[in-house]
């Protein structure tokens, strides 16, 4: 009785609001007094009409998607197999001139039928998965691009390599080819041991924000993980509010830690002007030190360069104020 009263409720609220197709949850609600099992049993007569051809001799096998939270035939609000292929009325009846079977109302993976349009496809999904996180997907770089969602998500198997850390990014890389060559390189995010992964930092069902990012900028995406870069202090460095990327490139880099260019060369993409101090960058007053001259590199130019004396280049509080000292 209460799973048919939350049921119903929900039915009402997410028909009224568009979220759902009212008749679709109708179909799933169990009758009075029906029990885990009786809806099971019903769910499994159903997708009889199915699996009774369509077995795990196929290429792709399909009984195993009872091992997966799309199987859990106990629970009313479980698909069944009609659910996402349609009724396919024509397909189970076959053609009359016995030439075949017409393919099913939706055709999720290519190989005796075509496939059904991408958005036919985000569409059988969205009857069931909208809102929360995939608020955002109606005109996400991945919806207008025509990615579906089993372009990427695999139902029938009860692994879903890009819902696992570990093999998240091979699905990713499939597409992904330039972002796959930056993390092969010196330095990386622990992406390859599965510390970091894509959905760490992008939301792949769309955002509010630039490239798929998980908060509104990319600063805010990176503080999730760098809380100790992000201040208030009293002395800021400009490049660092505004953009991380201005200095760093997040997939990877041959210059450690995962920057754009090295310093000294990086620091004078912006202050390629006179030095405050009226001295070349690195020269102390009162000369260079001694077994340096100015024919060969200066202190300014070997070691950590620019941040042999500007430590704190993300901001401090130093009294020093704009030289970013500890």
């Amino acid at each position: 009785m209460k799973i048919f009263k939350k049921l119903l409720v929900i039915s009402a609220v997410m028909g009224a609001i568009g979220l759902a197709p009212l008749a679709f949850a109708q179909n799933n609600l169990p009758e009075l007094g029906q029990s885990k099992a009786d809806i099971a049993k019903s769910a499994f007569k159903e997708d009889a009409k199915c699996t009774k051809c369509h077995d795990e001799s196929e290429n792709a096998p399909i009984l195993s998607i009872y091992q997966t939270k799309h199987g859990v035939k106990g629970d009313a609000r479980t698909p069944q197999c009609t659910s996402c292929h349609g009724q396919s009325e024509k397909h189970l009846a076959g053609a009359k001139d016995a030439s075949g079977r017409p393919a099913p109302d939706f055709v999720f993976k290519k190989g005796v039928y075509e496939k059904s349009p991408s958005q036919d496809r985000m569409n059988r999904c969205e009857t069931c998965h909208r809102g929360e996180k995939r608020a955002n997907w109606n005109g996400s770089q991945h919806q207008v691009n025509d990615v579906a969602c089993n372009d990427c998500h695999v139902v029938h198997n009860p692994v879903d390599k890009v819902r696992v850390k570990q093999t998240q990014t091979q699905v990713c890389y499939t597409c992904h080819k330039e972002q796959r060559a930056d993390s092969l390189k010196n330095s990386t995010h622990p992406i390859a041991v599965g510390k970091v992964v894509c959905s760490d930092c992008h939301n792949p069902h769309g955002s509010t924000g630039p490239k798929l990012l998980k908060k509104n900028t990319l600063n805010e995406t990176c503080f999730l993980c760098h809380a100790e870069k992000r201040g208030p202090l009293r002395f800021e460095h400009q490049p660092v509010v505004q953009d991380c990327s201005n200095c760093h490139t997040p997939h990877g880099s041959n210059i450690s830690p995962l920057l754009k260019d090295r310093p000294p060369t990086l620091c004078e993409d912006c202050h390629d002007g006179a030095h405050q101090s009226k001295n070349p960058p690195g020269i102390l007053p009162g000369g260079v030190q001694a077994g340096l001259s100015l024919s060969k590199l200066s202190s300014g130019q070997v070691g950590r360069a620019c941040m042999n004396c500007h430590v704190m280049v993300h901001g401090s509080n130093s009294p020093a104020g704009g030289f970013f000292q500890r």
